[in-house]
């Protein structure tokens, strides 16, 4: 395989400002959806990241737009509630954010765009915080609130204003101000509530202030003091935590971490545990541990020691992050015990809360689950977006002369020939080029462009003209997802609720610029019923769970097939033979987000089937009869590719004859190309379906998920992609897969065998893993050999290794060569190390075969020396050495960060 390492692409990384689970614990006998992680960024996006048994899936991302920004993010539960059946409805699960203007937003996590806004007169509103839930069994008593059982909202504002919103009546409301602004106009920065009836405010005069959200009085005002001596005159609160006993704790700018009495609001002790401003607090809900991140980059650890009276001492610090620590959450739930912290350098760090010192910390990549890159090998064009912003470039095959020039080969070889910046407010969601490199459509939250890309002047290498498609007005609304069919004919649209169509292209021959357009009547598909039952979609997270995230067309663009972040998986197929000279209705349907009141698969299938199908030239895309026996998989996808046919034939059956009763018969006929359907899914579980038949391939039975490698089976970070190499002549039937470290590659023409399993002691899937193998949500428990204690030499040389330039969150992280740091060469399946997964073996074994060479083909490879990996694409057509591809690196350390704080003995790394 001929691999472009390309690291010129842009993906700049966006500042994390805000973490906040769904619910941080659940007490006895409380019940809740399962757990969910928002993460808002600087760029106004909100990722939606899955932590269910570890895995850290990032399921959604609701994008951004112009001047937007997250700063905080809060997640209430309305109170269950029971049917007429008695079955328990679990209060709703409702998320809001505010991002430094006067306005609190609520989010549709179904559609990806905001559910309900809200504002009042008052300053920009710096923090949010949520009242705590009311315990089971216990209701609202008399002077309580206003009697509502669920959770306000109260906001912190930059005039000095406290301002409660009520969240009641699956509403948003300004209920009422508690605190006008000052005189002294004191900023409040940070908030937290005590009970629910009492809130702490954190403000930027060296006052933390107690109110009563019931009247709006003032409870206490607890005082900081002056500043220390050279630096400023107040101290200011960045943040303040409740413990379970109701004590106060505080970070400012000084350093300190404060401990206050929360009966008489007093001093308790004060913790110096950093050199600059602590920006964030994160508390065990036992109140047993406190977390706190600095300025300094600094996480540190304080427990309770002693006997009698406990004093609070620092137990450990440690630089997780390479920059400001700005904010944390904590999860104590599901089995899972964590806090996540995150800041400017964008990576969310997983720690042991419980277990901490005892497992290893695990980075989450900042690089989106879905590759922002698409390409067309045709044409050697590839694409990249970020925010609103598209770049298309080409790449040239790489010359062995480039070797001996001054010049970089990256600069030779590439040439950027389109930069397309969308007009309006909304980043993209999704963006596609079809095969042929002459057609692009992106997609917002609220339209849909496409547009025709032409070569200037002839030339390949001069550039491309682009310019503007007309898309109908009965589709142009927006989408979540947008892809092209192999063959340039269709394009499929998942709308922001998940709703299905597939419109016709049509193309000419000519080079005008008129030559493209799209019929205005799209075909609606309809997903199967799943017959959810009604105290399920109403509770929770509501259909959440069915948002469409995988969409994919087979080779021969016949057959297509979405899935959801439930697992459930949808194909359709294309009957029909083409005929251009029938006429086609093009009149324009409905299809306003607005009037569909409810998801896709509570429609009645009944109706549905009872529908007249919709031909398109002769054809029409109708449900694949097998399509119900399709099982569920058991985690959400994270890969959906149908195998390549190496020839792909066009003849199809005829269209059945016209009669005076059925001038425009419907055919009935099914495809007869390749339809084997590979999937991943969230655990890296690998299956491959014969979609027409609804069965796993024979491929796929014999080889269960058990029974791949131990070393693959162990991977944390999901899959993202993956690149086909399948040759009829040379008996090829590779899928390279790859994730945002590791790169494997599986030969699907043999089986894996089963020495293999007992080489590993795995036995498949049937053996269990060993309980103390399991962990809390973080990284994998440290083995006993490498516990220590204390700061000691040991301890140092770790810290040394951990924060190496290349791997900064890696533990024990090969070392990369430092001349692999090039912004393109050209590797190949003959001169790539890759390591085989011998398992019999303990040493790596670095293979070097001729591409003709066919004498102990290894079934499975894998490397590690590309991270992080943002995406690999096919980019030239299939030569002898296999696909050739462009692989894109994003790492960190490349990246223009904001300037940090530099302590004692640090110094910014010189740039030679």
């Amino acid at each position: 395989m001929d691999i472009h390492r390309c690291r010129f692409v842009p993906y700049p990384p966006s500042t994390i400002n805000s973490l906040a689970f769904t619910h941080s614990h659940l007490r006895k006998g409380q019940k809740a959806a399962s757990p969910r992680l928002a993460v808002g960024r600087a760029n106004g996006d909100i990722e939606i990241w899955n932590p269910s048994n570890g895995t850290w899936l990032q399921e959604t991302i609701i994008r951004g737009g112009v001047d937007r920004s997250v700063d905080a993010l809060v997640w209430t539960q309305d109170p269950n509630e029971e049917d007429i059946n008695g079955r328990t409805i679990i209060g709703k699960s409702r998320l809001f954010s505010v991002g430094y203007t006067t306005t609190v937003t609520e989010w549709d996590l179904e559609k990806g765009r905001p559910l309900r806004q809200t504002s009042g007169n008052h300053g920009e509103i710096w923090c949010l915080a949520a009242q705590p839930a009311l315990p089971p069994n216990k209701k609202e008593t008399k002077g309580d609130a206003d009697g509502w059982e669920g959770q306000h909202l109260v906001t912190g504002c930059t005039d000095g204003a406290l301002v409660l919103y009520s969240t009641a009546d699956d509403d948003l409301q300004l209920k009422k101000v508690l605190v006008r602004p000052s005189a002294k106009k004191a900023k409040v920065i940070s908030v937290t509530f005590q009970d629910r009836n009492h809130v702490v405010a954190g403000c930027t005069d060296s006052t933390i202030r107690i109110y009563d959200i019931r009247n709006g009085s003032s409870i206490r005002s607890m005082t900081l003091g002056s500043g220390p001596s050279g630096g400023p005159k107040e101290i200011i609160v960045w943040t303040v935590k409740v413990l379970a006993n109701g004590n106060i704790v505080s970070g400012d700018s000084s350093g300190e971490v404060r401990i206050w009495d929360g009966k008489n609001y007093t001093l308790m002790q004060r913790i110096k545990g950093h050199r600059q401003d602590i920006l964030s607090l994160a508390t065990s809900f036992d109140g047993s541990a406190i977390f706190s991140g600095g300025m300094d980059r600094r996480t540190v650890v304080y427990k309770q020691v002693g006997g009698g009276k406990a004093r609070w001492a620092e137990v450990g610090h440690r630089r997780y992050h390479d920059h400001d620590v700005k904010t944390m959450a904590t999860l104590e739930a599901h089995g899972m015990s964590v806090v996540v912290s995150g800041g400017p350098d964008a990576s969310p760090v997983v720690l042991p809360l419980q277990q901490f010192g005892l497992e290893n910390q695990r980075a989450l990549p900042y690089l989106p689950q879905e590759p922002a890159l698409r390409s067309s090998s045709k044409k050697r064009l590839m694409m990249s977006w970020w925010e609103r912003e598209i770049s298309i470039w080409r790449l040239k095959k790489a010359s062995k002369s480039n070797k001996d020039d001054n010049e970089e080969p990256a600069a030779q070889n590439r040439k950027l020939v389109s930069k397309i910046l969308i007009k309006g407010e909304a980043s993209i969601t999704s963006a596609t080029l079809s095969t042929d490199g002459e057609m692009l459509a992106v997609s917002t939250i609220n339209d849909i462009k496409m547009f025709q890309l032409r070569s200037k002047k002839g030339e390949e290498g001069e550039g491309l003209r682009v310019s503007k498609i007309t898309v109908p007005n009965s589709f142009s609304s927006g989408a979540r997802l947008v892809e092209f069919s192999p063959d340039g004919k269709w394009i499929c649209i998942v709308r922001s609720d998940s709703r299905i169509a597939v419109a016709r292209i049509l193309s000419d021959s000519d080079e005008t610029a008129s030559s493209i357009r799209v019929l205005p009547s799209p075909a609606k598909l309809d997903r199967i019923d799943r017959q959810i039952e009604k105290h399920i979609l109403l509770g929770g997270l509501g259909s959440y769970d069915r948002t469409v995230t995988k969409v994919a067309f087979s080779s021969d663009s016949r057959i297509l097939a979405v899935g959801d972040l439930a697992g459930y998986i949808d194909t359709w197929v294309l009957s029909g033979s083409e005929d251009i000279g029938q006429s086609v209705d093009e009149e324009a349907e409905e299809d306003d987000d607005a009037s569909s009141t409810t998801s896709s698969e509570d429609s009645d299938s009944e109706d549905s089937e009872a529908k007249a199908p919709k031909l398109i030239f002769g054809q029409h895309w109708t449900r694949n009869p097998s399509a119900s026996l399709l099982p569920k998989l058991p985690n959400t996808p994270t890969v959906f590719s149908f195998r390549p046919s190496p020839i792909i034939s066009h003849t199809q059956s005829s269209n059945p004859p016209a009669t005076r009763t059925t001038p425009r018969p419907v055919p009935k006929d099914l495809p007869s190309g390749e339809d084997r359907l590979v999937i991943l899914t969230a655990n890296n579980a690998f299956f491959e379906f014969a979609v027409l038949t609804g069965t796993l391939s024979p491929w796929s039975r014999r080889n269960q998920p058990g029974s791949f490698p131990a070393e693959y089976r162990k991977l944390k970070d999901q899959a993202r992609g993956c690149i086909w190499d399948i040759s009829s002549a040379e008996e090829r039937e590779r899928v390279w897969v790859y994730g945002i470290g590791w790169l494997w590659m599986f030969d699907l023409s043999r089986d894996f065998a089963a020495s293999e399993q007992e080489a590993d002691g795995s036995g498949g899937a049937k053996k269990k893993r060993k309980r103390d193998e399991r962990n809390t949500g973080a990284g994998d428990a440290i083995p006993d050999n490498e516990l220590v204690s204390g700061i000691g030499r040991k301890m140092q040389r770790i810290i040394h290794e951990e924060v190496d330039e290349e791997l900064p969150l890696t533990r024990k992280a090969p070392t990369l060569d430092p001349s692999e740091s090039m912004d393109l060469d050209q590797d190949s399946e003959s001169d790539t190390p890759l390591r085989r997964n011998d398992e019999e073996k303990s040493k790596d074994v670095v293979v070097k075969a001729s591409a003709s060479s066919a004498v102990a083909r290894p079934m499975h490879w894998s490397t590690y020396k590309y991270r992080p990996i943002l995406g690999i694409i096919d980019i030239g057509p299939r030569g002898k050495l296999g696909p050739e591809v462009a692989l894109v690196e994003r790492p960190i350390w490349e990246a223009d960060l904001p300037p940090r704080f530099y302590g004692d003995q640090e110094w910014e790394k010189a740039d030679y």
